[in-house]
């Protein structure tokens, strides 16, 4: 009988991807061969950082989380390593804040430095267990504003009104949930990231960064639970995302690593030496794109820290429910230049609690928040195609002249709607944070668009339409004070009632056409 062969063509197949399977074999490592263990009662904490290390030690490849729950304290990437999470793996934050201390110093779920060509992907969940370090029958309330400033006096922001936008209450928790800091080449795919106990997501120094199809879902009541912090991060891009967060959803600012990252213990300054990451000291080169964005605070933030910003996009966006729609802040040295905002739906409202913002579907300000402190300038900021619902106006406010300049609004609808807690909330202007007590929050007519102390303001195509039977303190469709420069173009609008006007000038140098 003849013996039977395979094709040499067949058996050339067979062998190559017997060393396909033989290579990622080993280049696999399953946290469950190093001992970890789905089982609430166990920490995992060295078992999945042992998975970590041996597969950054053995060149690189792929950490894999199997199905089930496994609880953790602090996780250490390192380069070259994936960390994939099947569907219905979770890693999750344990409750005992001893499990992320080391050195003396508190850190979250995640903390990677120094490191490069890192991903976490998969269809699991990375949970940080906020909810359980903050107490959701008291209100978080910190000591930045005077209430004798504000409309409603002493009774502004009573707990009487109850708390269901929260913040509440924490004792001690865990720092940020998730930190790179000095890292390059860093992807987060497709995973969910879950009830952060303070910001969800830190990019700090970093450059090249890519976030895409993840969903942030914090508790709305938990304070400081950001969305994707960008610190002084460049080429950073941020696309098909649903965030939902307590504080700001994406933030682009000027933080340098003494901002700590150890739940507000300030960083090492002997540690600022790094192989990896943004060595040009500018917030750069960032695209936000495709996005489902909801926020207690700012759908998205710009500003704040000692370095520059620059070079920003963010389009095809939709911001619901928040208390601010876009927010752009100097209340430092450094400055913000080139951000372009473009097909972007917003609605915001007013919300109780000691939230920075009052409703504005957009907000540009410059005040310091340091005695003396010279800011640096907005300049060249470009509004395109934003239809906003909101319960209160768009503000643009420069406390000194010069400082805000070139600011174009194309094709920027506005309505302004009715709010159920007006008159407990509203009527006030929100800059925070600001060194002057009677400017952080002060009683003000509200007006469609209040632009102050602005330098060439750009307007064009623009609409403002406003509900029936609102509070007396709306007033003007656009109001512009002490305004050099710029023009108003095809403006159709009107004031919030018959006593005021559609367009309001005072002390401004605007051409309308």
């Amino acid at each position: 009988m003849s013996k039977k062969y395979l094709p040499l063509h067949l058996l050339l197949i067979v062998i190559l991807l017997y060393n396909c399977s033989d290579n990622n074999q080993k280049n696999f490592y399953n946290i469950k061969d190093f001992g970890a263990k789905s089982d609430s009662t166990y920490i995992n904490t060295k078992s999945i950082n042992d998975a970590i290390n041996t597969c950054n030690k053995m060149g690189g490849g792929k950490v894999y989380v199997p199905q089930g729950i496994y609880y953790s304290g602090t996780i250490n990437l390192k380069s070259n390593v994936t960390l994939y999470l099947e569907s219905g793996a979770v890693i999750k934050g344990s409750k005992d804040t001893a499990d992320y201390i080391k050195d003396g110093k508190r850190y979250g779920l995640f903390y990677t430095r120094n490191a490069k060509n890192i991903t976490i992907e998969g269809s699991g969940e990375i949970n940080g267990n906020g909810t359980y370090f903050h107490d959701p029958t008291q209100p978080h309330i910190a000591g930045d504003l005077a209430v004798e400033y504000t409309r409603q006096g002493n009774d502004f922001m009573n707990i009487k009104y109850g708390l269901d936008d929260g913040p509440i209450k924490y004792k001690y928790r865990p720092g940020m949930m998730m930190v790179f800091m000095k890292c390059e080449n860093i992807k987060i795919k497709d995973v969910m990231l879950k009830d952060t106990p303070e910001w969800t997501m830190r990019v700090g120094d970093c450059d090249n960064v890519e976030v895409s199809g993840v969903s942030v879902h914090a508790n709305l009541l938990v304070p400081n639970s950001d969305g994707i912090h960008c610190t002084n991060s460049r080429n950073v891009r941020i696309s098909n995302c649903d965030i939902r967060c307590g504080d700001d959803a994406v933030i682009v600012s000027g933080f340098d690593e003494n901002v700590g990252v150890h739940s507000g213990q300030k960083n090492d300054a002997a540690i600022n030496t790094f192989e990896y990451g943004n060595k040009t000291g500018y917030a750069e080169n960032i695209v936000v794109s495709n996005c489902l964005l909801q926020s207690r605070s700012a759908g998205i933030r710009i500003g704040y820290g000692n370095l520059p910003i620059r070079n920003c996009i963010f389009s095809n966006l939709v911001i619901y429910e928040s208390n601010r729609g876009i927010g752009i802040f100097t209340r430092d040295s450094a400055g913000i230049e080139n951000l372009f905002f473009n097909n972007i739906q917003i609605d915001t409202r007013l919300h109780k609690g000691h939230w920075w913002g009052k409703g504005e579907p957009i907000h540009v300000s410059n005040i310091n928040r340091e005695e003396g402190m010279k800011t640096g300038t907005i300049k060249n900021i470009r509004f395109n195609n934003i239809n906003m619902t909101a319960e209160t106006g768009v503000v643009a406010y420069s406390e000194t002249a010069n400082s805000i300049e070139n600011i174009q609004f194309h094709n920027c609808n506005l309505y302004i709607k009715k709010s159920k807690i007006d008159e407990i909330y509203g009527g006030n202007i929100d800059l925070r944070p600001a060194f002057a007590v009677d400017k952080q929050i002060f009683k003000s007519d509200i007006p469609g668009y209040y632009i102050y102390n602005v330098k060439n303001i750009q307007m064009k195509d623009i609409q403002v339409g406003w509900a029936s039977d609102l509070a007396t303190f709306y007033t003007h469709g656009i109001w512009c004070k002490n305004v050099s420069g710029g023009y108003i173009l095809n403006y159709i609008g009107s004031g919030a009632s018959d006593k005021y006007k559609s367009l309001a000038i005072e002390n401004s140098n605007i051409q309308i056409k």
